[in-house]
């Protein structure tokens, strides 16, 4: 085999890996809470406002996550710097989930309607 033919064959496969991940990580909604990993689904200072519990959970090294109670799911979230604007706040995040099928690669965030 030449090296042009190993070239061109190189390159198509790179073509062919990169259009079939692009297929099966299509973006997806999630809904829930920004919340923080320390508290997960129910936050634990009661005395405390859910944005309230999250800036304080977060400021002692705790990640934003995505907790979706009516699913009893916990998501991590790639993005720490898009769900502060939305500490203890009901969002929609559309993202797709990485293959530990616990963190979403988050792409928006917005406040749910």
């Amino acid at each position: 085999m030449n090296r042009r033919t190993l070239t061109l064959l190189v390159v198509v496969a790179a073509f062919t890996l990169s259009l079939t991940t692009a297929l099966f990580a299509k973006d997806v909604t999630f809904t829930g809470k920004i919340g923080d990993s320390m508290c997960g689904l129910k936050h634990m200072m009661s005395d405390l406002s859910d944005k309230q519990c999250t800036e304080a959970c977060v400021s002692k090294g705790a990640k934003y996550i995505l907790a979706d109670e009516a699913h009893k799911k916990v998501y991590g979230l790639s993005d720490q710097d898009k769900p502060k604007a939305f500490a203890g706040e009901a969002v929609v995040v559309k993202g797709s989930l990485e293959k530990d099928g616990k963190t979403i690669h988050v792409v928006s965030i917005e406040a749910a309607k």
